[in-house]
């Protein structure tokens, strides 16, 4: 999927994958990713294997995804938390000014889920200071890139009383170390990364830095989604529902039973 937060269209996505011949000629990004992910899936069909076999990773077995809350009134949130009961972890978006407001209505929707708090960028030091403890008091575990990603250097490893994740500040397993003193974890993302392959790299990395792991997605088929999955064993969090937020997925897609995504077979992906 290309974000226009990265610089990226459609247009300049087609223009870049009409430019090249193999994934490594292409900055990391949505083409990146499509191309290695193709790449990938073909050589998966010409030799019988898995994916996981190719990589040289580990299966992927099933796991629970998050679900987010679209942003709305309290009262609309609180009601959409309330129909799905079956998500044990729930994500919100929500500047400084709304995130206690917001996180309470979805609290009262869903009393035992865990919240998960997407900043997007749009917080300061100070304001994260303020909210954190409230927000933890109401079970919100983390809270993804609050401060813009060229303003988070007074960022300290730790210095709060729910995780703080990079997202826009990390797309790389070079980004992992850089970040490793600011951040509790990073959230992986195949089209920041520009594949699988360097995902997996830095997810090896945030283990060995002892940060944790988030993997995330953008609103997508289940084709985009069933090879982030293969980042799924131990990771802190996952937050693939792209597939659950679409009018209608590809066929065949990934079986969702309420937040599990159960194992896929080979001719979806891998």
């Amino acid at each position: 999927m290309p974000y226009d937060g990265y610089g990226e269209t459609v247009e300049s996505v087609l223009a870049q994958l009409a430019s090249a011949s193999t994934p490594d000629q292409l900055p990391p990004g949505a083409a990146r990713n499509g191309m290695e992910l193709a790449a990938i899936d073909l050589e998966c069909k010409r030799s019988g294997r898995r994916a996981h076999e190719v990589l040289g990773c580990a299966p992927f077995e099933g796991c629970r995804t998050a679900y987010t809350i679209g942003i709305d009134s309290p009262e609309a949130m609180e009601a959409s938390a309330a129909r799905r009961q079956e998500f044990a972890t729930l994500k919100i978006k929500a500047g400084p000014d709304d995130a206690i407001a917001l996180a309470e209505a979805v609290r009262r929707g869903a009393p035992t889920a865990r919240l998960v708090v997407d900043g997007n960028e749009s917080w300061t030091l100070r304001a994260l200071g303020e909210s954190a403890e409230a927000l933890a008091e109401l079970g919100v575990v983390a809270i993804e890139q609050p401060l813009p990603r060229r303003a988070d250097s007074e960022l300290r490893r730790g210095s709060f009383p729910l995780a703080v994740l990079a997202d826009e500040s990390c797309h790389s397993a070079a980004d992992v170390a850089r970040l490793a003193d600011r951040y509790d974890g990073v959230n992986l993302k195949l089209g920041k990364t520009g594949g699988l392959r360097d995902a997996l790299a830095a997810r090896d990395r945030a283990a060995d830095a002892g940060l944790l792991v988030m993997v995330g997605c953008a609103v997508s088929t289940s084709l985009a989604i069933a090879p982030a999955l293969l980042l799924a064993s131990d990771a802190f969090l996952v937050d693939l529902d792209g597939p659950l937020l679409l009018a209608r997925d590809r066929e065949p897609g990934l079986t969702y039973e309420g937040d599990r995504i159960a194992p896929y077979g080979p001719s979806l992906w891998g």
